[in-house]
C-alpha cells in the first residue's frame, strides 16, 4: 500500500532532483557562454578578463578555448 507519507518523500525527491539538474545544466550553459564570448574577445581584452577571474575557473577557460577553438592564451 501506498501511503500518503511515501508519496510526500517520492514529491521531495522529485524537487530535489529537478533542482539539481537545472543547477547543473545552468552552470554548464553559463561556462559554455562565457567561453564562447572569451573566444570572440581581442586577445588583450581577453587576457585582460581572463586575470580577473577565478585560478581555477580561468584554467578551466583556457583549456576549453585551447580544446573548442584552438586559441592559446
Amino acid at each position: 500500500m501506498i501511503e500518503q507519507r511515501d508519496l510526500i518523500v517520492w514529491a521531495i525527491a522529485l524537487f530535489l532532483a529537478i533542482g539539481i539538474g537545472w543547477t547543473r545544466y545552468s552552470k554548464a550553459r553559463s561556462h559554455n557562454d562565457l567561453v564562447s564570448r572569451m573566444a570572440r574577445m581581442d586577445v588583450e581584452q581577453r587576457k585582460k578578463m581572463l586575470s580577473r577571474l577565478n585560478p581555477k575557473v580561468a584554467m578551466e577557460v583556457r583549456q576549453d578555448l585551447l580544446e573548442r577553438f584552438r586559441i592559446m592564451t
